[in-house]
Order: C-alpha cells, then sequence, then structure tokens
C-alpha cells in the first residue's frame, strides 16, 4: 500500500487515540462557549490539513482539542518572526541619507573598474542616468563595508515586498528599479514614520496622501496599506517624471517637493542635470539620488558580493483577502487562526490601534496566509461570536475582587498604541478603555493608564528587580549633550547602541535634547 494511503489512517487511528486518553480524564463534556468556539476553529484547521473522516469524529466527540507544540521550538519561532518583522532600521537610513558622507572608503573587494563596467551594465537597462562618478563610488563602497548585515534583512523584506510593487510599477507603464526607492524613503518599514510626519513604505505626508486619495482615520493609516501607497506612490512619480521628464529630477522633486527643484534649476542658472544642481539642493535631497543609485546597485549585483538573503517567510503570493463583516481585532484573529500576532501585523499594517473596524462605504480587509483563509472563512459566524463574546465581557462593571487587585500606572510612550500596551500586559484593548472610561482608542504621549495585568504585582516587581541587577552589572557612562547632538549621532559614538536604548534609558519619548542634558549610556 503506498505511503500516501497509509498516512491518514495512522494519523487517523493517534488522534482517535488521543481522544478517548482525553475523555477518560476528563470525565464529562466541557461546556464553556468559549472554549468551544476555539475547539471548533482548531479542529476544522486539522481537517483542512488531514481528512474529512477525522473531522466527523472529532466533531461527534465534541470534546476540547487543542494543537500543543514544544515551549522551546514555539519560543525560538516567534522571535525568529520578531527579528525578520521588526522594522528598526528606518532611523538610520533616514540619517544616512540625510547626512550623506561621499568621503572615500577602503573596499579593496570592489575594484574601480569592475564598478565602472557593472554600473554601464545598469545604465543600459534602465531609464535611470546610472553613470560613474567618485561619488557614487565612494556612497556604494560605504554601504558595501559598513550596512552588510542591514541590507541582507532588508534582501529579505524584499522577497514579500517587491512582486507587489513590480506589479503595480508594471500596470502603470514605470520603471520596475522604482522598487528599490522604497528602501531609500522606509527601509520597507510600512509603519515608517519620519520627524516631519511623512508615513508608511512610501513616505507620504498626510496632505500628499490625500492628494492621493489615501485616507486617514483613528483606526486605519492608508499610508500604511502596502498596497493603496503603491498605487498612489506610482501616480504621484508619474506626474513629477511627466513635469520634469527627467527620472533623476523626478526622484529629487518626491523627496524635496517639485518646487525645492525648480528652485535648484534657477540658482544653478538654468541646469538641469542632477548632479550638476546637488549642491543648490537640500542636504537630504543631495545625498537622496546617490542613496537610490547605490541601492540598486548592491541589490542587482548582490549575488557577486556575496549576500546571503533572508528567505521570506510569507511570499506576497501566497497570501489572501477577506472583506470584514464585524469589528474584530488582530488579537482576536490571532488566537482564533493559530497566527502569531507579529504575522498579523506584519500582513496588516494599516490598521493603528490592531483594530480592523467596519465602517459605511469602505472595504476593509484582512489578510492572512492562504494556508489560514479557509479556516477563517469556514467559521466566521464562530471567530465573529467569539469577538463579540470578549467585548461584552470586557465591558461589564469590575468585580470587586479587580478592585483589589494589584494595579499599576502606566505612562504612554511616543510610538504606544492601545494594541501594544494590551498585548504587552496579556489584557484586552477593551478591559484597558473600561478601567479607564474610555470612549476611544486613541491615546496621546505623557497620558497615564490604569493597568490590571494578568501578572502579579510580585512577580512584575521580580522582574523589575531582575532587570536593576542586570543593568548594574552593566557599565553605566555618563553622556553630556552638546550643541547639533541628535539621539542618532550620539548612537554612532557607542557600539551596540541604538536610539531606543537612549530613550528607554533615560525616559526619553521625543528626538528633541537640550544640550547639557546628561544621558545614561549602558555598554555590556
Amino acid at each position: 500500500m503506498k505511503l500516501n494511503k497509509i498516512l491518514p489512517l495512522i494519523l487517523l487511528l493517534v488522534f482517535n487515540m488521543g481522544f478517548a486518553q482525553q475523555g477518560k480524564q476528563n470525565g464529562k463534556k466541557i461546556n464553556n462557549k468559549k472554549i468551544q468556539v476555539v475547539d471548533s476553529i482548531k479542529v476544522s484547521k486539522i481537517s483542512e490539513e488531514f481528512s474529512s473522516t477525522f473531522l466527523a469524529t472529532s466533531i461527534k466527540d465534541s470534546t476540547v482539542f487543542d494543537l500543543k507544540d514544544m515551549a522551546i521550538a514555539r519560543k525560538k519561532d516567534s522571535l525568529w518572526l520578531k527579528e525578520l518583522y521588526k522594522s528598526d532600521l528606518f532611523e538610520d537610513i533616514y540619517n544616512t541619507v540625510a547626512d550623506q558622507n561621499f568621503e572615500a572608503v577602503d573596499y579593496d573587494e570592489l575594484p574601480t573598474e569592475v564598478l565602472k563596467q557593472r554600473l554601464k551594465e545598469l545604465d543600459a537597462r534602465t531609464p535611470f542616468k546610472v553613470e560613474y562618478n567618485q561619488s557614487l563610488e565612494n556612497v556604494i563602497k560605504q554601504y558595501l563595508k559598513n550596512r552588510r548585515s542591514s541590507l541582507e534583512r532588508l534582501m529579505g523584506l524584499s522577497e514579500y515586498y517587491f512582486p507587489m510593487f513590480e506589479q503595480e510599477l508594471d500596470r502603470n507603464n514605470l520603471p520596475l528599479e522604482l522598487k528599490y526607492l522604497a528602501i531609500v524613503e522606509s527601509a520597507l518599514n510600512p509603519r515608517a514614520q519620519s520627524r516631519v510626519g511623512a508615513t508608511g513604505l512610501w513616505q507620504f505626508m498626510y496632505t500628499t496622501g490625500k492628494m492621493f486619495g489615501l485616507d486617514v482615520s483613528s483606526y486605519v493609516d492608508e499610508r500604511s496599506d502596502p498596497i493603496m501607497a503603491t498605487e498612489a506612490a506610482c501616480k504621484y512619480l508619474k506626474s513629477l517624471n511627466n513635469s520634469f521628464n527627467d527620472w533623476d529630477l523626478a526622484l529629487a522633486a518626491y523627496n524635496s517637493g517639485p518646487g525645492n527643484v525648480s528652485k535648484a534649476i534657477r540658482r544653478s542658472g538654468g541646469k538641469t542635470n542632477y548632479w550638476s544642481l546637488r549642491d543648490y539642493l537640500p542636504r537630504e535631497t543631495a545625498g537622496y539620488v546617490p542613496a537610490f543609485l547605490a541601492t540598486m546597485y548592491i541589490f542587482e549585483y548582490a549575488e557577486e558580493h556575496g549576500f546571503k538573503k533572508q528567505t521570506a517567510r510569507i511570499p506576497y503570493v501566497a497570501t489572501d483577502t477577506i472583506k470584514v463583516k464585524q469589528q474584530i481585532t488582530l488579537d482576536q484573529v490571532a488566537k482564533l487562526t493559530n497566527l502569531d500576532k507579529e504575522e498579523l501585523e506584519f500582513l496588516n499594517p494599516s490598521y493603528k490601534l490592531g483594530i480592523i473596524p467596519v465602517v459605511k462605504n469602505e472595504n476593509y480587509m484582512l489578510r492572512l496566509p492562504l494556508t489560514s483563509v479557509g479556516t477563517f472563512v469556514n467559521n466566521e459566524s464562530a471567530i465573529y461570536a467569539f469577538a463579540q463574546e470578549e467585548v461584552q465581557e470586557a465591558e461589564k462593571p469590575l468585580p470587586e475582587l479587580l478592585e483589589q487587585q494589584d494595579k499599576l500606572r502606566y505612562r504612554v510612550k511616543r510610538g504606544d498604541y492601545l494594541g501594544r500596551i494590551a498585548d504587552k500586559y496579556g489584557v484586552s484593548i477593551a478591559q484597558i478603555k473600561n478601567w479607564n472610561g474610555m470612549r476611544s482608542t486613541t491615546v496621546k504621549v505623557g497620558q497615564n493608564l490604569i493597568i490590571y495585568p494578568k501578572k502579579s504585582a510580585q512577580d512584575i516587581a521580580s522582574n523589575k528587580s531582575v532587570a536593576q541587577n542586570n543593568t548594574s552589572n552593566s557599565s553605566e557612562k555618563t553622556y553630556t549633550v552638546r550643541n547639533g547632538d541628535s539621539l542618532w549621532s550620539i548612537s554612532q559614538k557607542f557600539p551596540g547602541v541604538s536610539v531606543q536604548n537612549i530613550q528607554k534609558w533615560n525616559d526619553i519619548s521625543g528626538d528633541k535634547l537640550k544640550p547639557g542634558t546628561k544621558l545614561k549610556i549602558y555598554k555590556g
């Protein structure tokens, strides 16, 4: 008998034995409604993967069945997901472009003559002016020498985003190489936000996004929607190229606005070559096109330079969308589909609070891996019932027991939203709203929230004590802020220290610093 005929029988036997054993242990059926809803979804998911016979058996038994996983493997997988999906490269790239250094570096692995030949090949197959000059060579070599690990991570993320970009660029008859612009703009972080408020993969300001059909509400920021933002970017880039009839100038205008490019042309006496206009453009724009061309070169010749791409966990083509019929949170979807929350946030970055609303005349979608779409569709009614029940439970008056529990006061920091805070303390968004008498899910930096965490106060105090002990074991330094310092420039002075580290150690929510301020810096 063939293996594919034997395997379902073995699986059926194993799972039925498991049900029988569990029935003996329980002694009676469990009737808790919430558990049954979760159970029915998980059973349905198993049935799709194995056999219809197993589904019939499990439903008939109606006992609670939960797939178990190796805890250590699950933890490793979760940490890997966070590493893959974290988007901490934006600040570094933003500052690198704004303060682009054109000084020469030693990098013998790329001889000048080899670079000239490759740039000539690139120039022949793209409408951009990919011409050799010393400044471009210096930028390319700086990237190859100093940004290797971050470029490899970006190559892994590009496996997900680039097919999406290429599809829309091709539809608009635009150069496919424009996909590299999103790396320079946002480091492929759909939630990236610049200091002036530009947001998303393509860094749209609020007003410019509105011009090209991107709406922003309390729940949704369409500038962070990868598909909608890419469509808007294509329209904007096409209009800029129609105006300047030159892709280098169109890119410069995308970064600093068409007005600044027009002024640079006037101040230069009528020059229209980007490299001749650079000295007349804003500082950030002067480093913008070189950063784009350097990124394009490295991605096109990644193999020749020995880059090892981190494979995308989910290819874009292996995902699909579902129109949401009732308000639901990503936290609830994660529970009911057995997906990691980080994965759902990565696939659905436009939902600012982790909540997918249902609004008249709007079609808000939930993007899921194809392997989970069937599970969701087959169990929609149960999923929405579970979500509604959670909301109703959270909105009930606080019981006296809860009032006696230890509570903590949480001060909202920059970048916080209710979904993140709720996840941190193992509670729901609705509970936080109820505890604090909040009508909306909007929070402000500096706002104090009452939280009744699932962990006891003793656990929290213990964790805090451990953290303090770990800190005391580190080498602490004091840095005095000088004129012209920024969090990023200070972080560069201390290897292994990030902007986020400095903010956390010194309880800083913004990025403004006063000269003379004493900052704690820990090493080790």
